[in-house]
């Protein structure tokens, strides 16, 4: 069985109304849609004059990218404010829509959210020495991504 070959776009239109489509479809990183774009085979200048009509038609906005991001990955996936900044720094947004991102979730439920998280690991751990259950459940908080001085 033989796989279609992949139909490489050269038509500027062509290829900003897949991209729009793209767009419309999730919020994205700039760097997602270039990936994107040169897998369809989107080559040269054509990239850029895409990606400047998406942000100029507001398909792409990397500050409502950070936001939706940070607000899905602490809400859906409980993961602190250090992992949520690796994934966004992997993604290539700017630090400092990454801080704007990180600032709009709110501390309490923040808290709140790491209580949740530990007290459900705690349930499930079977170690009854006190210093290791501590340890283990502080190794299962950073690695979730919250910070040293909110577990402590």
């Amino acid at each position: 069985m033989e796989s279609a070959k992949p139909v490489k776009i050269t038509d500027e239109n062509t290829a900003l109304a897949k991209a729009e489509r793209y767009c419309a479809y999730q919020e994205r990183a700039q760097q997602e849609v270039r990936n994107k774009l040169y897998e369809w085979g989107v080559v040269g200048r054509v990239v850029e004059i895409v990606i400047s009509r998406l942000i100029t038609d507001n398909f792409l906005n990397e500050e409502r990218f950070a936001r939706q991001y940070a607000r899905g990955k602490f809400n859906q996936k409980h993961w602190g404010k250090i992992k949520i900044k690796q994934g966004l720094k992997l993604k290539q947004v700017p630090d400092v829509l990454i801080k704007k991102a990180l600032l709009s979730i709110d501390l309490d439920d923040y808290t709140h959210a790491l209580e949740d998280l530990l007290s459900k690991k705690a349930a499930v751990l079977k170690e009854k020495d006190p210093y290791k259950r501590r340890y283990k459940l502080q190794q299962y908080a950073y690695g979730r991504g919250f910070e040293n001085n909110i577990i402590s």
